[in-house]
């Protein structure tokens, strides 16, 4: 099955739920609100003939300065179907960091580290998630290094001195 019937499928089911779909060089997207998206993973992993049961990636997007979009932020889902040989990529729009975006985790398990990062990096929570706090920046980290307005020069305070950071582990120096 192509990505252009799996996207009329997702649009005939969800309907207007479906805040946009998106076509580029043969690959397509829906893109639908927060509160949607368990339930619209849910429906494309058990859906007969989809069969969408691995989440291969989510990231996260800021779109800041750009004036085409009502959202600063989205949560990009990227499936594949081990039985089918298809994929498919769900975009869920965020207006800013104050709105939470339901967990997959206990949907797809490798989504815990993922959704981790994407907080770490943009500042998107995922509500009920088990061990949501920081995975690549260290505790005290100030901000979200992957945001646009993230200043550039920033410079951070490291959170022990670096002589200990070599020696902590000396398997790992």
């Amino acid at each position: 099955m192509d990505e252009a019937t799996i996207a009329a499928r997702v649009n005939d089911h969800f309907g207007d739920r479906i805040l946009a779909t998106y076509t580029h060089v043969g690959q397509h997207a829906v893109t639908i609100a927060p509160g949607d998206i368990r339930e619209v993973l849910c429906w494309l992993r058990d859906q007969e003939g989809l069969d969408f049961n691995m989440l291969m990636d989510l990231g996260g997007v800021d779109y800041k300065g750009y004036d085409d979009r009502d959202h600063r932020f989205e949560v990009v889902y990227q499936l594949y179907s081990m039985a089918q040989n298809h994929r498919f990529r769900v975009k869920v729009a965020v207006p800013d960091d104050t709105v939470e975006v339901p967990t997959v985790w206990d949907l797809f398990r490798v989504a815990n580290w993922m959704e981790r990062e994407v907080y770490d990096m943009y500042g998107v929570r995922f509500s009920d998630h088990p061990n949501l706090r920081r995975i690549l920046c260290h505790e005290d980290f100030k901000g979200h290094a992957l945001r646009k307005d993230y200043p550039i020069n920033k410079r951070q305070q490291l959170s022990r001195p670096v002589e200990n950071l070599l020696t902590a582990d000396p398997d790992h120096a």
